[in-house]
């Protein structure tokens, strides 16, 4: 089984669209299960979850999570030996493929993670959107090919056993645990980046805060992560 953990908070806009890509012919298909890990929704998020969902985990504690928190409490519920994590906005260009080639790359030996290409969504792009994101995408696959691991946070796909030998992600740490993850990831085997198999985001970060402020937050980030082991951040604040 193939577990889909997804943590949200607040996602009422994007999450139905991203579940249903998931059809009952697919979960049958590929073995799936979808995970919803909720962070403390005040909107329609949770009713939308548990409609198209086969586990809902609420927040009720009280406690704001980080994302990582999330997704380590996703993967606690999941019954899945492969888990794969997408965000609240993740859509998959072409969920056959995207299936086919996980279960190729992810069973060759020496190989402890798998991530993809990540662009905008078609109907949203713009020129600075392609670019941007051409970029990136060809920086992490060249990251990962020299042995400094690293995959968007928008799709890290790994087996059940490695997710707990690695200890998860840092509960801790709110911006830049996908680096940290995947550092950690890379003293284990190889990470196999799929530049031919692409999930589509969101733009609404790069709307309200334009691609330099994004940017320049993460380089930050990432730089605290690599030398302190921490976020600078102490909240990566949600954009909806």
């Amino acid at each position: 089984m193939i577990s889909i953990i997804i943590p949200t908070l607040n996602e009422e806009k994007l999450l139905e669209r991203m579940l249903q890509q998931f059809t009952l012919d697919l979960i049958k298909k590929y073995d799936l299960e979808l995970v919803v890990s909720d962070g403390g929704s005040k909107d329609a998020t949770l009713a939308i979850a548990r409609q198209h969902a086969h586990t809902v985990v609420e927040n009720t504690d009280g406690v704001k999570q980080t994302i990582s928190l999330g997704r380590n409490i996703g993967a606690q519920h999941a019954k899945g030996e492969i888990f794969v994590f997408l965000n609240a906005d993740t859509l998959i260009k072409d969920v056959d493929k995207f299936f086919l080639r996980l279960h190729e790359e992810i069973n060759v030996e020496g190989v402890v993670a798998v991530t993809s290409s990540v662009e905008v969504y078609p109907q949203e792009q713009r020129l600075s959107d392609k670019l941007y994101h051409g970029f990136y995408n060809w920086l992490f696959y060249m990251m990962n090919q020299v042995g400094m691991g690293m995959g968007r946070g928008e799709c890290h796909i790994m087996k059940r056993e490695i997710f707990a030998k690695v200890g998860g992600y840092a509960a801790g740490i709110a911006a830049g645990e996908d680096y940290d993850l995947f550092r950690r990831l890379e003293s284990l085997g190889r990470i196999k980046f799929l530049k031919d198999v692409v999930v589509y985001e969101s733009p609404r970060r790069y709307r309200k805060y334009g691609y330099t402020y994004v940017t320049a937050s993460w380089f930050v980030n990432f730089l605290a992560v690599f030398f302190l082991r921490r976020s600078i951040l102490s909240e990566w604040k949600p954009v909806r």
